[in-house]
């Protein structure tokens, strides 16, 4: 590959990230409130609405996305 496609692969994996964050929140905002909506609690930390997962997966997505797939699951 080239260094200009290269240079490039940041960028693409940054958006696609995004996109998925804007997934997260987009699909938790509509189960908000709702029969199937997306919440995780650890102890007395709890992830339990739209905006905290979209900050928890900007913030740290390897590990917030997955748990959103995973509570995302668990409440069907």
């Amino acid at each position: 590959m080239s260094d200009s496609v290269t240079s490039f692969i940041p960028l693409i994996v940054l958006l696609i990230v995004v996109g998925v964050d804007v997934w997260v929140y987009v699909d938790a905002k509509a189960r908000q409130d709702g029969p199937d909506e997306v919440v995780m609690t650890f102890g007395s930390f709890s992830v339990d609405t739209p905006t905290a997962w979209l900050v928890g997966c900007l913030l740290l997505f390897v590990v917030f996305f997955p748990l959103y797939l995973v509570a995302r699951r668990a409440s069907r």
